[in-house]
């Protein structure tokens, strides 16, 4: 009874994290549009459009 208690104890942690780095996944996740517009800046810079910051 006492290791199902820890077990359970440990999945609610790790529930818990999970919850947190769904709801944050966002913030580090590029859509294509993002990898779009990272390419264009490139492109840019090549063509001397833009510099660097």
């Amino acid at each position: 009874m006492e290791n199902e208690k820890i077990i359970i104890s440990k999945l609610d942690l790790l529930k818990k994290e999970l919850d947190f780095i769904k709801e944050h996944i966002l913030d580090v996740t590029l859509t294509r549009d993002d990898k779009d517009s990272l390419h264009e800046a490139e492109e840019n810079l090549k063509k001397g459009k833009t510099k660097r910051l």
